[in-house]
């Protein structure tokens, strides 16, 4: 009977937890406005760079242009043998900075032509981008993604669910200044022969509002606050791209928040 009341305790959490699931969609929008913000600054940068070529592209054919007038006024003022031999040394010389002046001429256009292909890629890829983006090889910073969970939790005010890789990774949540009419529930990696996580563990232990179980995953940060926000990082196979999405809409909070819960409940208590 007891174990049948602790079942039904579990269930009505998962329930609540489940029905409280209802409000996520905005994050994935501003995430991909960003996408297309940077996407349009690259664009910006390169066409900025298409200018600078442009005007070297113009300093050069004015170049070419003094140099053709003055191999026209050393042609002119030829007077006698000497001097014409003198003005021909003068006329091959001018004649090899402008064969040089061409070739820089023509690495530009190729310069060019790459920065127009690569443009054409971005404006393509925006569209692509618009729809689905690709965490494959995206490069996000461990600490924003720890800088967020922190936002997170400092607007909870029932419950909060945390999953981190390591009970290292929680110190800079600073857990002990969330107020203690909110339940903390966390789920790390602790190794107690380690000092450092037996000091801090100790020092979390001693807050009331804060249980702490064992999971050795290693793979993801997880915050649930209320059940009505959730950020959800996958750590992937390069160590730093991963699947991050921030989510306050219902139906996406429905969907994962049960494997979050799971992940509590495989946990280990200490």
């Amino acid at each position: 009977m007891e174990e049948l009341k602790k079942q039904l305790t579990i269930k009505e959490k998962l329930i609540s937890t489940l029905q409280d699931s209802l409000k996520l969609k905005d994050e994935q929008i501003i995430t991909v406005k960003e996408s297309i913000r940077l996407k349009d600054e690259q664009i910006y940068t390169l066409e900025s760079s298409l200018d600078i070529k442009d005007q070297k592209i113009d300093a050069l054919q004015k170049t070419i242009e003094i140099k053709q007038q003055q191999i026209e006024v050393a042609q002119e003022s030829i007077i006698d043998k000497n001097v014409l031999l003198e003005k021909d040394n003068k006329i091959q010389q001018l004649e090899k900075k402008i064969n040089l002046l061409n070739d820089e001429l023509s690495k530009v256009d190729d310069e060019f032509d790459k920065l127009d292909s690569e443009i054409e890629k971005m404006k393509n890829s925006t569209s692509i981008d618009m729809k689905i983006l690709d965490f494959s090889d995206i490069d996000i910073k461990k600490k924003d993604i720890i800088s967020k969970m922190k936002d997170i939790l400092a607007s909870s005010a029932h419950n909060v669910m945390i999953i981190a890789p390591s009970i290292m990774d929680l110190q800079d949540l600073h857990l002990y200044e969330v107020r203690s009419s909110v339940s903390l529930k966390i789920s790390c990696l602790i190794n107690p022969g380690i000092e450092e996580h037996a000091q801090l563990l100790e020092e979390f232990e001693s807050l009331d509002n804060l249980s702490i179980r064992l999971y050795e995953g290693q793979d993801r940060f997880v915050i649930l606050k209320d059940g009505e926000e959730l950020l959800f990082a996958v750590i992937g196979n390069k160590g730093k791209n991963y699947l991050v999405f921030h989510t306050r809409d219902s139906k996406h909070i429905n969907l994962f928040q049960a494997l979050v819960m799971e992940t509590w409940l495989r946990s280990k208590k200490i």
